[in-house]
């Protein structure tokens, strides 16, 4: 008997809305013979399994894992050799924060090889589904996306220096550390700059508070935004207000208009 070809597919699952996953992901998810899945999954995505795959949940949130990652590393392996080709569908892409080089380093030493299905990740597109530009001409020519808890579970050190930029500040997994967030870029003179928390963006289960830096937590409490969410910080995040306002304008030179006609 022919033992299975082995495949490790890294498959980017998007931000949490089902429909902003790629056609390739979904094409190569009906091939998997195994798919491990994440805790940020959006899980109507399983429907595009094959319907013998074997299915597993391997997802790990704040303190609270199913399975650590080695025990991930080793089922991996373990599915490989069994099954053949399995798929790892890590929620928005492979490569941001994903843990992706840990999960390619043991494939690779097993003699499995690997292929990456990019995903499109929260850090870009929740913003984006808020009308939240990280860039924008003469607002913000740059943006830094950055963890806001290292492995050891401190606030990143990077922070430190993105405080000091005039770029979009972009921040995943930082509603543990929001109140030292707050005071380390109020110490970097920007108190008034506008910050956005988006929880569970893209999907049904979305909150969304707005502020500015000396107000956001408690504007954040009050709106009972919590993890997962993303913290965006900067002057683009007035930009939809501004959005808006146009089109208020442009409605009532519209209706004006025909007044007088």
């Amino acid at each position: 008997m022919n033992s299975p070809t082995k495949m490790l597919s890294l498959i980017g699952a998007g931000p949490g809305d089902p429909e902003l996953i790629t056609l390739k992901a979904v094409r190569v998810l009906r091939s998997a013979n195994v798919i491990l899945y994440d805790a940020l999954v959006n899980e109507d995505l399983l429907e595009h399994a094959n319907p013998n795959a074997v299915i597993k949940y391997v997802g790990k949130r704040c303190s609270q894992h199913s399975r650590t990652q080695a025990e991930i590393n080793d089922l991996i392996v373990s599915s490989a050799y069994e099954y053949g080709h399995v798929a790892r569908l890590k929620g928005g892409d492979p490569f941001i924060f994903g843990r992706a080089t840990e999960e390619i380093e043991t494939a690779a030493l097993h003699n499995i090889p690997v292929q990456i299905i990019p995903g499109i990740s929260s850090a870009l597109a929740v913003p984006a589904s808020q009308m939240i530009p990280l860039t924008s001409r003469g607002t913000a020519d740059s943006f830094w996306v950055t963890t806001g808890t290292t492995a050891g579970g401190t606030l990143s050190p990077d922070l430190e220096l993105a405080a000091q930029s005039s770029a979009t500040v972009v921040i995943l997994m930082g509603m543990q550390h929001l109140l030292p967030i707050i005071e380390l870029f109020t110490a970097h003179g920007k108190a008034h700059t506008p910050v956005a928390i988006i929880q569970q963006g893209t999907t049904p289960m979305e909150k969304v508070a707005t502020g500015h830096i000396y107000n956001i937590h408690e504007v954040a409490k009050a709106a009972g935004v919590g993890s997962p969410a993303i913290i965006v910080i900067g002057n683009v995040v007035d930009l939809p207000m501004h959005f808006s306002h146009l089109a208020t304008q442009q409605l009532s030179l519209h209706e004006e208009h025909y007044e007088i006609r």
